[in-house]
C-alpha cells in the first residue's frame, strides 16, 4: 500500500504530493522541500538532497538509517529513497496526479462516443506525454 502525503514547500507557494512505498518510512524522512522558487539559494549537499528539475527534497538521513532494517539491503541514499519509490513524487512530478487525471478527461469523453478510438488516443497521450516529460527534465519521466 502507498500512502499520499502533501508537502509544502519552503517558501510556501507551491505543494508536493508523495508517495510512501509500503509505509516503510514515515513522512518525517523529508526533511525539507524547496520548489523552483525558493530552490535557488539553497546549498547543494548530495548526501541528503535531491534534485528533480528545480526541486529539492532534503530528507533526513538519520530518520531513513534508523529504518534501513525494513528495506531491502543495499546503499542508503536520497536517490535510492526517491528513484525506487520509498519517499518519491506521486506520479512523474509533485503535482502529476491532478495534472494527469485533467487531461484524461477529455479523453474519457471520447470513450462514449468512440472506444476504439479512444483506445488509440489514450495510448498515444501515455506516450507523447511521458517523452514531453522526458524532455521536460523530470527524473521519473527518465527512468528506463
Amino acid at each position: 500500500m502507498c500512502v499520499d502525503h502533501k508537502i509544502t514547500c519552503r517558501c510556501g507557494s507551491n505543494t508536493a504530493s508523495f508517495n510512501f512505498k509500503d509505509n516503510i518510512l514515515p513522512v518525517e524522512v523529508i526533511d525539507k522541500l524547496y520548489c523552483p522558487s525558493c530552490s535557488g539559494d539553497t546549498v547543494f549537499d548530495p548526501e541528503t538532497m535531491l534534485i528533480d528539475n528545480g526541486w529539492i527534497i532534503k530528507y533526513d538521513m538519520d530518520v531513513a538509517r534508523f529504518m534501513v532494517h525494513k528495506l531491502p539491503k543495499g546503499e542508503m541514499s536520497p536517490e535510492r529513497l526517491f528513484d525506487e519509490g520509498y519517499c518519491t513524487w506521486r506520479g512523474v512530478y509533485p503535482s502529476d496526479h491532478i495534472d494527469s487525471a485533467r487531461e484524461r478527461e477529455e479523453l474519457v469523453k471520447l470513450a462514449k462516443i468512440n472506444p476504439k478510438k479512444y483506445l488509440e488516443e489514450f495510448k498515444k497521450w501515455g506516450v507523447e506525454r511521458m517523452e514531453r516529460l522526458a524532455h521536460e527534465g523530470w527524473r521519473k519521466a527518465n527512468e528506463k
